[in-house]
């Protein structure tokens, strides 16, 4: 009998401060798939919006506590595209030029994941049991699909459970304008970014929006919310689980 493989469940901030309930699902999911799940408490930022803001001192700090609080584990997993590609992608960047951590940091690099592509491309995972009934469209974050190649994985997943009819909407790939401090940098051409992008969902005649990513939940919720729109906004893990038992994000309009 093979082994459970040991997961180190890297939570992310906004989780951690806005929707934990995203947490527990990825803990459900990733058990579900015969993982031995671990949430280190020592666990902190993934230093993305220091590294996006060129603050390379502080970036490897961070980086350098996350290194050591889960590299013993066999993988890392996140329920976020852009945390994870900052941990698989950017971090060997960090430390690219520093003989110390550079071959520390990219076996570690090399054992980081995304939540959905773990689950199928890690583990095999095909179905998921969970049943809600909606009509759905998900948008693909930008840092998940770029950088992690993101894509088919949640609608592999989706497409698996009973009563979910997944409908594409326009422009599924182009970005919701949030973009990290982005969005307060140029909250002119972010608006009008996500402005764009609450149509099309709205056209997409949906009853639910997932993604899997915080940031553009939040900031699509946001919009949607403020147009009065009826659509719920909800992270991938939480339907994948069977765990929507707490509001959307953003409330219900």
């Amino acid at each position: 009998m093979s082994k459970e493989p040991r997961v180190g469940l890297f939570v992310t901030c906004l989780v951690d401060l806005f929707r934990p309930s995203v947490g527990f699902a990825a803990v459900k999911l990733l058990e579900d798939a015969g993982c031995d799940v671990y949430v280190p408490i020592t666990q902190t930022c993934c230093g993305q919006p220091a590294w996006n803001s060129g603050d390379k001192v502080d970036t490897a700090e961070l980086a350098i506590s996350v290194i050591k609080a889960f590299e013993e584990f066999d993988y890392i997993v996140a329920p976020s595209g852009s945390c994870a590609g900052m941990l698989k992608k950017h971090y060997p960047e960090v430390f690219a030029n520093d003989p110390a951590w550079k071959e520390r940091t990219e076996k570690f690099s090399e054992k980081c994941y995304e939540l959905t592509s773990f689950l199928t491309d890690v583990m095999g995972v095909r179905k998921v049991w969970a049943e809600h009934s909606a009509n759905v469209t998900y948008h693909d974050s930008c840092a998940g699909l770029r950088e992690l190649k993101i894509k088919k994985q949640p609608r592999i997943l989706l497409n698996s459970m009973k009563g979910i009819n997944l409908s594409e909407m326009t422009d599924n790939e182009t970005c919701c304008g949030f973009g990290g401090t982005f969005s307060v940098k140029y909250s002119d051409i972010s608006n009008a970014i996500v402005t764009e992008k609450s149509g099309h969902i709205e056209d997409a005649n949906v009853d639910l929006l997932l993604a899997g990513d915080m940031g553009c939940l939040m900031n699509m919720a946001g919009k949607l919310k403020r147009q009065g729109s009826k659509v719920e906004v909800r992270h991938v893990a939480e339907v994948l689980a069977g765990m929507t038992d707490k509001p959307p994000i953003g409330g219900k309009a």
